[in-house]
């Protein structure tokens, strides 16, 4: 069954809304790149190109990443490495998450839409804070604010169990997250341990929205979401009409994990994780 396209799936056309008239345009990739990087579509004007003729003059001219000093690789995934990072202006300790292939790749551009579409909309002390974005090489990079830990890294460190009053805060703050995204109509897909990042004051920002989409009664969406051991049920079986439920079955699975110390069905295959759910809760039923 095809997956829905809405705006995050099919970037060509873009509404906007003026006080006196509501048009469609069609706007190329790269006018709404500008749109979402920068805030405004870029003028289409002609302007004589700016030749710089001896290369030791190009030294002023600062390119954004020299903005920022590496510091060190902190994560890394299918689509993306994450460096910590200072800036060098003033100083402060931010997170820039570099996708690895260029924004020509139509799988990077659409999880790049929609993590940059979503986090611009959705302003929460327990959602993390997308400060920029810019592009390099023609790859696309965010800029983070920065997190110490997440909550992997808690499981690593207390392998029997994390302490009640931890992890009562800690789920306490994503379900907060969660539930903000629920009441502006998006749904995450993808709440696990990684993707549960702590600051330094203890403050849960979930994170990684590469994966969220906005909810259409009705329609359709792709199964194959969120990691095997906090995968819904549903979701296993190919259902394509989920909601908000598949969010909290993963919030669920990560309550269990910090509990115990370990994944609470850490299936080896889709087929496995279905057996030792079923094994544990009985048979599942779907509408």
């Amino acid at each position: 069954m095809q997956e829905n396209k809405d705006f995050d799936e099919n970037p060509e056309i873009f509404a906007f809304r003026s006080s006196t008239v509501r048009e469609e345009r069609r706007m190329s990739d790269f006018d709404l790149w500008d749109m979402l990087l920068f805030g405004a579509r870029r003028p289409k004007i002609k302007t004589p190109p700016v030749v710089v003729p001896f290369r030791k003059e190009r030294r002023h001219l600062t390119p954004m990443m020299e903005k920022y000093e590496k510091l060190a690789k902190i994560g890394e995934g299918s689509y993306g490495v994450v460096f910590k990072c200072r800036n060098r202006e003033n100083g402060q300790i931010i997170a820039v998450k570099k996708y690895v292939e260029t924004e020509d790749d139509p799988l990077i551009k659409k999880i790049a839409l929609r993590e940059i579409r979503m986090l611009k909309q959705l302003k929460h002390p327990n959602l993390v804070n997308l400060i920029e974005v810019f592009r390099r090489k023609r790859k696309l990079h965010l800029v983070f604010e920065y997190c110490e830990h997440t909550v992997l890294d808690i499981l690593e460190k207390h392998p029997k169990g994390v302490p009640d009053n931890l992890t009562k805060r800690i789920i306490w703050q994503t379900l907060q997250a969660v539930n903000f995204c629920h009441e502006h109509n998006c749904i995450h897909r993808d709440v696990k341990p990684e993707n549960i990042l702590i600051t330094k004051d203890g403050v849960v920002k979930l994170c990684d929205f590469g994966f969220a989409r906005t909810l259409s009664p009705g329609e359709n969406y792709t199964d194959y979401v969120a990691t095997r051991w906090y995968r819904a049920p549903e979701l296993l079986v190919g259902e394509t009409q989920y909601g908000p439920a598949v969010d909290v079955w993963a919030i669920g699975c990560v309550t269990a994990e910090l509990m115990r110390g370990e994944a609470l069905w850490p299936g080896k295959s889709d087929v496995d994780q279905l057996y030792l759910i079923r094994k544990t809760l009985g048979k599942c039923f779907f509408k």
